[in-house]
Parts: C-alpha cells; sequence; structure tokens
C-alpha cells in the first residue's frame, strides 16, 4: 500500500544523524513502526529463516542498508533503500536526486510487464513449416498456459501471446516457441516456468520435434522501463563539467571496455534497491547487461546523456526489470518487507520505476566525478572510514583519523594504526 503519510525526501543534514536519529525520522514519515525498521538490527534474517530459504545453511552475511533521500519520482517523493557494501553509493545518488530535483525530479514509464518463456525443439526435419503450425495453433497453445493459473488470469494476467523463432547454427537448427505472459506484479519465473512445462508436450506434438528446454527468459526485452531526468548544470559544475560529462558518456557509448565500468555504476543503485526488497539480483543484472549489446553486436552504455537548450544535462535509461512485490524473499525476508514498507509501492511497475531512477542518479553522480574531480578524491574519502575503522577507531576517534589519512594522502591501514596511536598518544 502507498504510504498514508507525505515523505519529503529533502531531509537537511541526514549524513549526519546517528542511527537513531535516521531511524526515527525514517519512522516519522513512512508507515514502519520502530517494530518494523528494528528488523535490521540482526540483518534482518534470523537463522531458522535462513533455514527454509536456502539449502545446507551455516548462517547469514550481513549488508549495510542505508537510505537515498532527495528522490522525486512522478511527482512523489520516496526515502528508498539501497542495500550495499560499497562505499560511495547512496551519497552519490542522493546527490545527483538533489541536483535533478529543482527540475522536476525523474520521470518514469513501463510496458505491461511481459515475462517470457522459451520451449525448445530439436530434430524438426521441416522447420520453417513447424514455425506456422504452431502460430496457427496460437489459441490452443494460450489457453492451455493459461489453465495453469487461474488465479493470474483472474486479475488480468496470464498468456497474451506466442511467437516462433527458428535458431540456427551449422550443427543443428532449433524451433524455440516464446510464451509473452503477462505476470502482474510478480517477478514471474515460476508462473512462467510452470506454463512452459505444461504445453511443452503439445508444443513438442505440433512442431514435429522433440522437447529439450522449457524454462523462461531473462532477456526481459518485453518488460521495459524508462526513466528521465533533467540535471541543473550548475549543481552539476557548470558548462566546463557538463561538457566533459557528455563526453565521458560518448566514451561509454562507443567503447566497450569504458561501457563496462560506466554500466556497472549504474547497477551500483540499481542492485542495491533490488537486493533491498527482496528481488533477484541475479535475474535483473542478466537482463540488463544483455540489454547493453546494441544491433551491431557492440556491449554499449546503457544510458544515454545529452544536452538541452538551456545547457543542462538531460539524463534517460530504459532497462528491463523484471521485479516483484509477491512471492520469492520479498515476502519471506523481514528487511525486504519492511523495506517495501519504506516505499510505499502499490505495483511492481512503480517498484521498477525507483529501482530505474536510483540507477540513473547513480550514473549521473559517478560520470560527473570523474568529469571534474576524479573517483578518488570522494570515494576514497569514504572508503577511509573503512580503513580507520579496520585499524581500530573507535567511533570518537574516526573522523579525527580520517582526516589525518585525507591530508596525508595514504589512505592504507598501516598509515591508519600510526595516525590512531598518535591521536591516542596525544590525547
Amino acid at each position: 500500500m502507498a504510504n498514508s503519510r507525505a515523505i519529503n525526501s529533502r531531509i537537511a543534514n541526514f549524513r549526519s544523524y546517528d542511527v537513531a536519529a535516521r531511524r526515527a525520522e525514517v519512522v516519522r514519515q513512512t508507515d514502519l513502526t520502530d517494530a518494523d525498521i528494528a528488523v535490521y538490527d540482526d540483518g534482518g534474517l534470523g537463522i531458522d529463516q535462513a533455514d527454509r530459504m536456502v539449502e545446507n545453511v551455516l548462517g547469514v552475511i550481513g549488508i549495510p542498508v542505508g537510505v537515498a533521500t532527495n528522490f522525486t519520482i512522478n511527482g512523489r517523493d520516496y526515502l528508498i533503500p539501497l542495500a550495499t557494501e560499497e562505499a560511495s553509493v547512496v551519497a552519490a545518488a542522493s546527490n545527483a536526486a538533489r541536483i535533478a530535483r529543482g527540475l522536476g525530479g525523474f520521470h518514469v514509464s513501463s510496458t505491461a510487464p511481459i515475462m517470457q518463456a522459451q520451449i525448445q525443439l530439436v530434430d524438426v526435419v521441416d522447420p520453417a513449416a513447424a514455425r506456422i503450425r504452431l502460430l496457427e495453433a496460437r489459441d490452443e497453445i494460450m489457453a492451455l498456459a493459461n489453465e495453469q493459473d487461474p488465479k493470474l488470469v483472474s486479475v488480468g494476467g496470464g498468456v497474451k501471446d506466442i511467437s516462433v523463432r527458428i535458431v540456427s547454427s551449422p550443427e543443428a537448427t532449433y524451433v524455440v516457441l516464446h510464451l509473452h505472459v503477462d505476470v502482474r506484479d510478480a517477478m514471474g519465473a515460476n508462473a512462467v516456468n510452470t506454463m512452459a512445462e505444461a504445453i511443452a508436450d503439445r508444443v513438442a506434438e505440433i512442431g514435429g520435434g522433440h522437447v529439450v528446454l522449457r524454462i523462461l527468459t531473462n532477456k526481459a526485452d518485453l518488460r521495459l522501463t524508462r526513466v528521465r531526468a533533467v540535471f541543473d548544470a550548475e549543481l552539476i559544475g557548470g558548462p566546463d563539467v557538463v561538457d566533459n560529462l557528455i563526453h565521458a558518456a560518448r566514451m561509454a557509448e562507443l567503447d566497450p571496455y569504458r561501457a563496462a565500468t560506466h554500466n556497472k555504476g549504474i547497477m551500483n543503485g540499481i542492485s542495491a534497491v533490488v537486493l533491498a526488497t527482496g528481488n533477484d539480483t541475479r535475474a535483473v543484472e542478466a537482463g540488463c547487461h544483455s540489454h547493453a549489446v546494441n544491433a551491431d553486436g557492440i556491449y554499449s552504455s546503457l544510458s544515454h546523456f545529452e544536452k538541452n537548450a538551456d545547457g543542462n544535462i538531460v539524463g534517460t535509461l530504459e532497462l528491463p526489470m523484471p521485479v516483484g512485490l509477491v512471492g520469492g524473499a520479498t515476502k519471506v525476508h523481514p528487511a525486504a518487507q519492511a523495506a517495501i514498507k519504506m516505499l510505499g509501492v502499490e505495483s511492481a511497475d512503480e517498484l521498477a520505476g525507483i529501482i530505474l531512477a536510483v540507477g540513473l542518479a547513480q550514473n549521473l553522480a559517478a560520470v560527473r566525478v570523474l568529469a571534474s574531480e576524479g573517483v578518488q578524491r570522494g570515494h576514497m574519502g569514504l572508503h577511509a572510514r573503512n580503513i580507520a575503522a579496520s585499524a581500530g577507531a573507535e567511533k570518537h576517534e574516526i573522523d579525527a583519523v580520517v582526516a589525518r589519512l585525507i591530508a596525508d594522502k595514504s589512505i592504507r591501514v598501516e598509515h591508519a594504526e600510526t595516525v590512531l596511536a598518535e591521536i591516542r598518544t596525544e590525547n
């Protein structure tokens, strides 16, 4: 359900709050209770729950969960949970959202939530004719598949179409039928896999071959989410930084070596929200990186940046985003449930839009830094806090140690240990 309270994601000096104050502010602004947010105390997952989720359980692993601020998406403010171990991701996304906020924030839209399953036929003697026979049987195949999930059909989902492809190699020619399934607010893997297995024998009978694969594809190119935002040129750093940012973005479009790192920056934001909400990071990442291969077969940038008539940066991003609110860890993981409640989302489409907005924000922030002072200045400043903690600094000592590490331009554990010893001697 949507949050019953109006959220203002522009929280001054949120980074300076201690953990208890941040929690109190999130509880005040959202429908989360103190009990809801307390699930993060122990990583959000008890050992008994973990033992029911996967096999051979030994324990759980904790990942920091931060809250991104300043986001306005389709006219509504959100406080967005990100699960990530990488310093700077939460701060960078929040800062980019602030830069976009004054010019309308993020605008998102999406297609219907169509997932696809593939049924592969081998040893078909007449592949072209088999394709036509399967298309002729479209209504029969769709009806048989929809019988497997009447509940999904009752809420407006179910199979909406089929397509048939011929995939050839020197060794073999395969006839591959695709089911196009509207999965509504689910990620959809279980639904489409069940349907594919149920119709496989009939598909083989009509096509005149035998079945090998009958499973979903994570190339969810019929389930697209789009986001756009305008980023204020002055807040970015002025005309020179804007021009450099566009050059850096063009490099990612042209060069696969740069594109890999550029897209990793996008996924820093996307995967963090996907993980925080209990969705399938591997499925999302596979679909996104598959989408990065352009029509010429070259791995390229997922995002696009250009300058508008006012000299501001316009960023756009269009990606497959197969995430859900029902099923999977989203429904059984207490921390994921808290994240969904914090967001107050009502549909998988809304969640997908939030995820893409964070991805675009994180991308803008990363490229902006690269186009100006370079990544190490900000990133290593945050990394220095981890180094100080690794050296044994207590909470009240960390700021002093970090300041020295940065001033000395030596962010290493052994140097932090020396600095810490000096600070303790002085005190």
